[in-house]
């Protein structure tokens, strides 16, 4: 069970607030997007604690036509985890599980500002996400998703991006997951790594979609879920066993489209379908960034900017493998008029999906 506490960087377990425990690649972290609603402008922050690591470091980037200017930060953690402040960024909760700000002020690196994001639905805890590589446990966390509103200024450059109700989404996860500097010593068995991960959160203007699915090499979802949330206080409406078909763009397995089918309590049918356009690459949030990657070592405090085209990186590089697109979207409920929006679809595909005819 949520409670306000969760949203705070204090978790010592990939559980609701209960018992401590101590695991080296426990990790906290917030994560937040933001979109212009024609897709031109994309802005995303993140921060992450490492209690183990003794280390709290955080991301900002904003992605204008394609070309991301982009703040990373790392510091010494010390004792205090309620500091959610890292160099030039700062994570704020003014309301738990409600309203949040993000502040960056690196002009001299070509970002500054603050954005506040009002949610417009209670947040989704996901199914707890455990994972295993044969005998070791590579993921067991728990996250939190919620989509919602956001206000404010950026300025990029030192030219002016208001923020007016886009749309976005922010999460929160705890747990185990690798952090920081992999092993260097191989590790036995060896087995060929394999990931597919779906995460489409999706506004309408009167309910929002949580969809994500972790399938395995043969395709079936070991963790999937899709809810429909009404934006007036109404009960959340999951889909029964919701079945996922992807398509992909030619010469990549970049989505290009996907469709999630599935059955309501009342028996009626329901269709969520998302068309991909901007791709936004998350190494701009640190995910597999070859230096700033979570919970890297920089030192008592280090600050870093850089500047990347995603429109002139190759789409089957590794390092591109983590990547959002910016979504147009219908849901389709029996007896319902179809409703039309917008949001995301994040994905990391990596090895055998044989639903993909990938061998």
């Amino acid at each position: 069970m949520l409670s306000r506490g969760d949203d705070y960087p204090i978790h010592q377990r990939p559980v609701p607030l209960a018992d401590a425990g101590s695991e080296r690649n426990f990790y906290d972290r917030y994560y937040f997007n933001a979109y212009r609603s024609d897709g031109g402008v994309y802005f995303a922050a993140a921060l992450g604690v490492y209690p183990y690591l003794g280390l709290m470091d955080a991301h900002v980037f904003v992605q204008r036509d394609g070309v991301q200017r982009c703040v990373f930060a790392s510091r010494a953690l010390g004792a205090e985890r309620m500091d959610t402040r890292v160099g030039p960024i700062r994570v704020e909760v003014v309301e738990p599980l409600a309203r949040l700000a993000v502040h960056v002020d690196a002009p001299g690196l070509g970002l500054e500002g603050s954005l506040s994001f009002s949610a417009r639905t209670a947040p989704q805890e996901e199914p707890r996400f455990v994972w295993h590589d044969g005998t070791r446990t590579v993921l067991d966390l728990t996250r939190m998703t919620q989509l919602g509103l956001w206000q404010g200024e950026l300025a990029v450059d030192g030219e002016r991006v208001i923020l007016d109700n886009w749309r976005g989404t922010r999460d929160r996860s705890w747990g185990i997951r690798p952090v920081g500097v992999r092993e260097g010593q191989p590790l036995l068995p060896a087995a060929p790594p394999q990931w597919f991960w779906l995460w489409g959160p999706t506004h309408f203007d009167d309910r929002v979609v949580h969809f994500h699915t972790n399938d395995d090499a043969h395709g079936n979802g070991w963790n999937r879920q899709c809810v429909l949330v009404p934006t007036d206080g109404g009960a959340p409406c999951h889909l029964s066993q919701p079945l996922v078909h992807v398509e992909y763009a030619a010469g990549s397995r970049q989505v290009a489209r996907a469709r999630v089918c599935g059955t309501l309590a009342d028996g009626r049918g329901a269709t969520l379908a998302l068309e991909c356009g901007e791709r936004v690459y998350m190494q701009g949030a640190g995910y597999h960034h070859p230096e700033w990657g979570h919970g890297r070592y920089h030192g008592e405090f280090a600050v870093h900017g850089e500047t990347r085209d995603c429109r002139a990186l190759a789409p089957n590089d590794f390092a591109q493998v983590h990547l959002q697109s910016l979504t147009r979207a219908t849901l389709t409920v029996d007896g319902e008029p179809v409703r039309n929006g917008h949001g995301v679809l994040e994905q990391m595909l990596l090895g055998p999906h044989a639903a993909s005819g990938w061998t």
